[in-house]
């Protein structure tokens, strides 16, 4: 039986969109995850990064791979049912940890979130993952956008830099352009969602999100998990995350004392 935050239609809405709708998978966790945000903002991380350029509005900030210095964010990590769902919606026997990331759009900030897959990103290869999205607070407009089914098509899109505008990887041939989705009429995913709901969706999905034009603050918490067939593997250049200095090889699973196991059948 599936979790029971969950039912087979949703699993079935996975596998075949690569994105679905989780009501209230991190609601009992909403006010330790704000603790969280606020103590990471307040000290961020190596890999903090403000995205917005001189002159644009608002403030649009993001950090990851803090968890294990952040003890929300760890508590969430250990404890929230995440492992579970996502072992049910990757069809997997275990669930490994990868990392989180946190993206604040402050009230007025126009800046969207630009149209990206993450996988292009990630050292890992295998169709057995996760990204939890989370807003913190109720969103309508500022919500995550998924395009259906684009963790399927045969290239990967091109990786790029959100501030500078520019490639992630010096090598683009293995890569298509950054689509449009909103002018090729793609069929794109989104939802009103209240705090501690969270989209569930594969590395692969191309995604995005308009700017947080309203009057309240837009915080989001991500989680991403791998399952069984999670390998090591090389990009072009330096990885986002970079994990420096993790010593696996090609085609190895993911180490696990740097990425735990949270969940196993």
């Amino acid at each position: 039986m599936p979790h029971h935050l969950l039912n087979s239609s949703d699993i079935e809405a996975f596998q075949r969109n690569g994105v679905v709708l989780v009501k209230g998978l991190f609601a009992d966790y909403v006010d330790e995850l704000r603790v969280g945000i606020a103590r990471n903002m307040e000290d961020p991380g190596p890999y903090a990064a403000e995205n917005l350029k001189v002159g644009e509005n608002g403030r649009f900030f993001d950090d990851y791979c803090n968890w294990q210095r952040i003890p929300e964010f760890e508590a969430v990590v250990r404890k929230s049912p995440a492992a579970a769902v996502a072992a049910d919606l990757m069809s997997s026997n275990r669930v490994q940890m990868f990392h989180e990331h946190i993206l604040i759009k402050e009230p007025g900030t126009s800046k969207p979130t630009p149209w990206h897959q993450d996988a292009p990103y990630y050292f890992v290869d295998g169709i057995q993952n996760v990204s939890f999205w989370s807003p913190l607070d109720p969103v309508t407009s500022a919500s995550l956008r998924c395009v259906a089914g684009s963790h399927k098509w045969p290239k990967p899109v091109l990786p790029t830099r959100w501030l500078e505008e520019d490639s992630f990887y010096p090598n683009e041939d293995n890569y298509m352009p950054v689509p449009d989705p909103d002018a090729e009429a793609m069929k794109i995913h989104e939802w009103e969602m209240e705090p501690g709901d969270a989209v569930a969706f594969n590395f692969g999905i191309l995604h995005g999100a308009r700017g947080n034009e309203s009057a309240s603050r837009r915080r989001a918490f991500s989680l991403r998990l791998v399952g069984d067939d999670a390998r090591y593997v090389e990009r072009p250049g330096c990885t986002s995350p970079p994990f420096p200095g993790h010593d696996m090889q090609v085609g190895q699973q993911l180490r696990e004392d740097w990425f735990p196991i949270l969940f196993e059948r």
